[in-house]
């Protein structure tokens, strides 16, 4: 046979709506530190990591290019002689 007892019953009442409300504050502290971090980051002109690695991407690309560019030109094959030599005469 099960007894209600209404004190473990408002018991379990309250300390299921206290863990709610340290989860919402949880959340909310989170929230909170999160906004002053990037108040911080904001005040301090600092540059977050993605967009370092674009600027690097984009740096890489110009060397490449100017690489390219400042190669030389194909220099064209040599020319070789399609003249043949004759043998010279004895007699003159």
């Amino acid at each position: 046979m099960h007894t209600r007892n209404p004190f473990l019953d408002e018991f379990a009442k309250l300390t299921t709506g206290a863990v709610g409300l340290a989860q919402a504050a949880g959340e909310e502290a989170k929230a909170a530190m999160r906004a002053q971090a990037d108040r911080f980051v904001a005040d301090m002109d600092l540059v977050r990591r993605d967009e370092i690695d674009a600027l690097k991407a984009e740096i890489a690309a110009l060397r490449a290019e100017i690489a390219h560019l400042k190669a030389p030109a194909a220099k064209p094959a040599a020319r070789t002689s399609t003249r043949t030599t004759r043998p010279k005469d004895d007699a003159g």
